[in-house]
């Protein structure tokens, strides 16, 4: 259906707070816009569905024609359209699908929605290459802590675990805040704990050696908060370096040793981390040392494809026309809660 050696695919992201417009041709890259609304929610400390919903709305045509310029492309130049259909927040998602299909239908080319976990996993390919078959993936956003069994990104995704309360990200959000650090939480938890020892506190280590390939955060955000409170409580300073490395020690420890757990149990040997959080620079370190240690392959993209944009939709949209499988009718709908074993829709 190309009319190109590769197939040029347009994908279109809208489940949170970022309009990520990204081009692909196969596995390489030609543009990844985004257009923000992180400033408009940090006031309120997260993310409000319906200022998000309104920003993609406003931002949606401006970003597909940015990333066309920054691709030297026409939208006549485009062979499919990839728009990420679930999971994420419903009104926002509604607004990326909506747009998907005008343009689709308009161009006269093909459509697929996609899972938006698929899509953190499928990114990697344009920066390190086809992905090892199988391969195991470690999901970590603000949204989703998962880890996967991956035979076929296009085609076959397996669960192996999730959060059962709290995402990472999530984690980290709710203890900046705690901290008195700005939303989101993430990068300056990452920032701060640079200074400070991971060693300094212990705190829990949910899930930790329980036989499940399965996490949980919110006993360690409450730990945390405790800790802080008594501190304050007897009138003492709280030394937020320490706790910040202490807490952060604490989440990638859990997050590597089920990974590699997975990795051992299921015989793979290669191991990818995606997601907002794998741009965290303790997690990378600490995961590129255990892997090394057990003979795991790892990868991780670079920390621009890891929090959420266009080129993974692309990314993962490319997969799915070079595997075959049937486009999405325009009759797609936007999926909240898609789960992650269904991979287009």
């Amino acid at each position: 259906m190309s009319r190109h050696d590769e197939p040029i695919v347009l994908g279109i992201e809208t489940s949170c707070d970022e309009t990520g417009v990204g081009i692909v041709r196969g596995h390489t890259l030609l543009a990844n816009t985004i257009a923000s609304s992180m400033d408009e929610h940090a006031r309120f400390g997260g993310v409000v569905p319906e200022v998000a919903s309104r920003a993609h709305l406003e931002a949606m045509a401006p970003t597909v024609e940015g990333a066309l310029a920054a691709a030297g492309l026409r939208l006549s130049d485009i062979d499919a359209v990839a728009v990420t259909a679930g999971p994420g927040l419903a009104g926002a998602l509604l607004v990326g699908v909506a747009a998907a299909k005008a343009y689709a239908l308009g161009l006269g080319v093909p459509l697929y929605g996609v899972n938006h976990l698929a899509a953190h996993v499928a990114v990697d390919q344009l920066e390190h290459g086809p992905l090892p078959k199988p391969s195991i993936a470690l999901l970590v956003s603000g949204g989703h802590s998962s880890l996967l069994l991956v035979p076929d990104v296009a085609r076959d995704v397996i669960s192996l675990g999730s959060t059962v309360d709290d995402a990472a990200g999530e984690a980290f959000d709710k203890v900046a805040r705690v901290l008195g650090l700005p939303f989101p939480g993430g990068p300056h938890i990452d920032r701060a704990a640079r200074e400070g020892s991971g060693t300094a506190v212990t705190f829990p280590r949910g899930k930790f050696d329980d036989g499940t390939l399965d996490f949980s955060f919110s006993g360690l955000k409450t730990a945390v908060a405790r800790w802080v409170e008594a501190r304050e409580a007897a009138g003492e300073t709280v030394p937020v370096a320490d706790v910040a490395a202490s807490f952060q020690e604490a989440v990638v420890d859990v997050l590597t040793r089920k990974a590699l757990q997975a990795c051992a149990r299921y015989d793979v040997k290669d191991l990818l981390i995606g997601g907002g959080v794998a741009a965290n620079s303790r997690l990378r370190a600490l995961a590129q040392e255990r892997c090394d240690a057990a003979g795991v392959r790892l990868r991780v993209p670079r920390p621009g494809l890891c929090t959420d944009n266009g080129a993974m939709v692309a990314a993962l949209g490319a997969d799915l026309v070079a595997a075959g499988v049937h486009p999405s009718t325009l009759e797609i709908p936007a999926d909240s809660s898609l789960p992650i074993t269904v991979v287009n829709v």
